[in-house]
């Protein structure tokens, strides 16, 4: 402990530390729902100031992947597929590609299904929220 003090040592996710970015322009395409979320969990905001441009495209995909001999779905994956990318006079600074996705078991209750994949939806959202943080933090 008292090596990791004495070097500077600092969490990348500190509390006191949030990140707030402001871009002249976000632009979202794809999900407007996981991209409001986004821009909320990572603290995005514009800012006419500022020269950078931040493009968010989100796509969200419930795939069937199994299914019993009676062709009845087994288990199910839902997957958020995400592209970040900032530009500065139309030129690319940065970007990735974030892919996050969770396979589970069907439910016998249709609600329940529904209910369950709303949960990991917003799940997911938050682990790619983390991502993308710690992407922007790295630039």
């Amino acid at each position: 402990m008292f090596l990791l003090v004495s070097c500077g040592y600092k969490p990348i996710f500190s509390k006191n530390d949030q990140l707030i970015l402001e871009f002249n322009k976000i632009i979202t395409n794809g999900n407007d729902r996981i991209n409001k979320k986004i821009i909320n969990n990572v603290s995005l905001k514009e800012n006419l100031s500022s020269d950078h441009e931040l493009t968010l495209t989100t796509n969200y995909n419930i795939e069937e992947t199994s299914k019993n001999s009676k062709g009845q779905v087994e288990t199910y994956r839902s997957i958020i597929t995400t592209q970040l990318s900032i530009k500065k006079n139309n030129k690319i600074l940065k970007s990735n590609n974030f892919i996050n996705e969770f396979s589970y078991n069907k439910k016998d209750n249709k609600y329940e299904l529904t209910k369950y994949q709303n949960e990991i939806r917003n799940n997911l959202i938050n682990e790619l929220s983390e991502e993308i943080i710690l992407f922007l933090k790295l630039l």
